[in-house]
């Protein structure tokens, strides 16, 4: 895509798509998804460098992987307006024997989705051997992955954090959404976790903070940068601050639309509050 305008009419199909997606089937997580929007859009229309069509080897272009797996919605939403399936099978959403289910699956062979998550914690660990393969098969790409901040409190995480500080792993960038909202409250209230910032600095990371992180040219700018820090010894974090439930009013700024479908009244309220753009399915 060639303008912010463009992207930022992609956003609110993709918003649109959230809605109608956990609507129909009652289930689903809108809240994180709608807070991400503007990242997915940026990261799969703007700042990956991805080949046409999907192998899963990934082999001569960026890869990425979601770890907080229940926001599938945005990641599926936004995979098929990327042209990775047809955009109406996200109809299908998480019914019986869909390749779309709650979180993101590999059995059915989606495109676009090369790990099974949802199971928190596990994503980085699993994007350091991505990026370790990618050197090893002299690929200078880079490897993109994306975590809640709530699923920080995970103990996994702080292993792969030291390791790739420590085995100089500096072709991956991974991002946080903070948006400081998880299933039982606000993240401060069920855990707080301090500054971190200053954890992952401490640990030997890189960190770019992007401050308006629901604003495409704030979320471009320190993604540009953040990949200009690759390649010189150190893993790169981003530190996204979004807002939970972001472009719908009566989500924003609360963990109570984490995993909530809206009803029709809901819904209809919601779309009108994100005008059709490019068509739904």
């Amino acid at each position: 895509m060639s303008n912010t305008q463009q992207l930022e009419d992609l956003v609110i199909q993709v918003r649109r798509d959230i809605l109608r997606m956990v609507h129909k089937v009652n289930s689903g997580h809108p809240g994180g998804s709608l807070g991400c929007a503007e990242f997915f859009v940026a990261l799969f229309n703007e700042i990956m460098d991805r080949k046409d069509g999907f192998n899963m080897d990934g082999i001569g272009e960026d890869i990425f992987f979601l770890s907080n797996g229940h926001i599938s919605p945005v990641y599926y939403s936004v995979l098929a307006r990327a042209g990775y399936f047809e955009v109406e099978e996200l109809n299908t959403f998480r019914l019986i024997n869909s390749r779309l289910q709650g979180h993101p699956t590999t059995h059915e062979g989606l495109p676009g989705i090369r790990i099974a998550s949802g199971s928190l914690g596990q994503g980085m660990s699993v994007a350091l051997g991505a990026a370790q393969a990618k050197k090893l098969n002299n690929d200078s790409h880079l490897i993109y992955s994306l975590h809640g901040d709530g699923e920080l409190q995970e103990g996994q995480n702080w292993e792969a954090i030291m390791y790739a500080a420590a085995k100089k792993v500096d072709n991956i960038i991974c991002t946080v959404d903070l948006n400081g909202q998880q299933i039982d409250g606000s993240t401060d209230d069920v855990l707080p976790m301090g500054s971190i910032k200053g954890k992952f600095e401490a640990f030997g990371w890189v960190v770019i903070e992007i401050e308006e992180g629901n604003n495409i040219d704030a979320i471009l700018k320190g993604m540009t940068e953040a990949k200009s820090k690759t390649g010189k010894g150190k893993p790169v974090c981003v530190l996204l601050k979004t807002v939970m439930g972001n472009g719908v009013d009566f989500m924003m700024h609360t963990h109570a639309w984490h995993g909530k479908a809206p009803n029709d009244e809901q819904l209809a309220i919601g779309l009108a509050q994100n005008a059709e753009t490019l068509g739904d399915y």
